[in-house]
C-alpha cells in the first residue's frame, strides 16, 4: 500500500525535480496531486511516464492526503502549510519559514533521522537550506569520530539557487556580452552575475553576515550539534547548477586525513573522489543530476591543531532541495506512517 502525496509548487524548478526524484526512486505513490498558484493553473507536469495537470492550491482540500511536499516561497507556505497540517496532511517544507522553530524538526536523513518523530508537534517538517544540507552530510561522520569545534566555510553557489529568474539572468547577461547591442542590467542579483562573482546571498544583517551565512550557522547547530561554531562566507558564482564549498574544520581530537577519507567513503550519501593529480576532484558541472554529495581535496591543515580541509560539491536542486525532501518523505513513511 502506497501514499497519497501532494506536491505544492509543482511547476517550479524544485517542484519539478521533486516529481522526477519520486519517480526515479520509485516512491510508493498511490495517488499524486500537483498544485500551483492560479497563474500556473492547468500547466502540465511530468511524473515518470505520466502527464499531470496542476490543480488550484487555493481551493485544494488536504483531508485524507498523507504528505505534502512544499516547494513554494515562505509567504505561500505561511498561508497554506498550516491548513494542510490541520487537515491531517504532514507537510515537508522546503522554504526557510519553519527551520528555526524549536517545535519543528529540521532534518537531513543521513545526519539526524531520529528527529523525524518530532513531526507530531505541528505536523510539519522543515527541509534545510541548500548550502547547509550538503555540508552537514560531510560533517556528521567526522563529528562522530573526532568532535568538531569550529567550521569555516566559503560557498560558491550556483544561480539556480535563486530560482528560474537567476538562471535566466545569467543566460541573458552571458549572451549580451557577446552581443553588445543588448544590455541586460542586474535584476535578480545585486551586480552582474555573468563572468563575475557576488559575495552576497540574501540580505545583510546587523552583524555584517548575510542571511544565507546566518542560516548555515544556525541550521548546522540545530541539525548536528549546538556546540559547533560556524562562520560562513556565501558567494554567488556564474554556474547554472551545483553548489561548491571549501570547508575548514577544527576538531577536538586529532583526525588523520587518511582516516577521514575512509570514514567519508563509508558514510551514507557521500562519494569521495580525491586523487592528488590534475582533475582528480569533482567540479559542480560533474555533480548535476546525481544524488550524492561529492567530497574531494581532503588534507591536513597544519596551521591549527587538529585541522582538516575539504572540498564539497552537490547538485543544489537535488540534495539541496528536492532529494532531501523526498528522503524525508521516505523516512517519514518508513518510521512513522508505515503504509508501504
Amino acid at each position: 500500500m502506497g501514499y497519497r502525496v501532494v506536491i505544492v509548487g509543482a511547476t517550479g524548478n524544485v517542484g519539478r525535480e521533486m516529481l522526477n526524484i519520486l519517480a526515479e526512486r520509485q516512491f510508493p505513490v498511490d495517488e499524486l496531486a500537483v498544485l500551483a498558484s492560479r497563474r500556473s493553473l492547468g500547466t502540465d507536469v511530468s511524473f515518470g511516464d505520466k502527464t499531470l495537470k496542476t490543480k488550484d492550491l487555493d481551493t485544494f482540500d488536504f483531508t485524507g492526503w498523507d504528505m505534502a511536499l512544499f516547494a513554494v516561497g515562505s509567504e505561500a507556505t505561511k498561508k497554506y502549510a498550516p491548513v494542510a497540517a490541520k487537515q491531517g496532511c504532514v507537510v515537508i517544507d522546503n522554504s526557510s519559514l519553519y527551520r528555526y522553530d524549536a517545535d519543528i524538526p529540521l532534518i537531513v536523513p543521513e545526519v539526524n533521522p531520529e528527529a523525524i518523530h518530532g513531526y507530531k508537534n505541528k505536523n510539519i517538517i522543515a527541509n534545510p537550506n541548500c548550502s547547509t544540507a550538503q555540508m552537514v552530510v560531510a560533517l556528521k561522520p567526522l563529528h562522530d569520530r573526532a568532535t568538531i569545534k569550529r567550521v569555516v566555510v566559503s560557498t560558491y553557489q550556483s544561480v539556480s539557487g535563486a530560482g528560474k529568474e537567476g538562471a535566466d539572468e545569467l543566460w541573458d547577461q552571458t549572451k549580451s556580452i557577446y552581443n553588445p547591442v543588448t544590455d541586460v542590467p542586474p535584476n535578480k542579483f545585486q551586480k552582474q552575475i555573468a563572468f563575475n562573482v557576488i559575495p552576497q546571498i540574501d540580505v545583510f544583517m546587523d552583524s555584517g553576515d548575510t542571511k544565507e551565512e546566518w542560516k548555515m550557522m544556525v541550521e548546522t547547530k540545530k541539525i548536528v550539534d549546538p556546540k559547533i561554531k560556524v562562520t560562513a562566507t556565501c558567494v554567488r558564482v556564474p554556474v547554472f547548477v551545483g553548489h561548491s564549498e571549501s570547508i575548514n574544520i577544527e576538531f577536538e581530537d586529532h583526525l588523520d586525513e587518511n582516516e577521514a577519507r575512509d570514514i567519508l567513503r563509508e558514510a551514507p550519501g557521500i562519494m569521495v573522489i580525491d586523487k592528488r593529480e590534475d582533475g582528480g576532484y569533482v567540479s559542480p558541472i560533474e555533480c548535476v543530476g546525481d544524488f550524492a554529495t561529492f567530497i574531494s581535496r581532503i588534507r591536513q591543515d597544519s596551521t591549527i591543531d587538529n585541522g582538516l580541509n575539504l572540498w564539497c560539491v552537490s547538485d543544489n536542486l537535488r540534495k539541496g532541495a528536492a532529494l532531501n525532501a523526498v528522503q524525508i518523505a521516505e523516512l517519514l513513511g518508513r518510521e512513522c506512517l508505515k503504509k508501504g
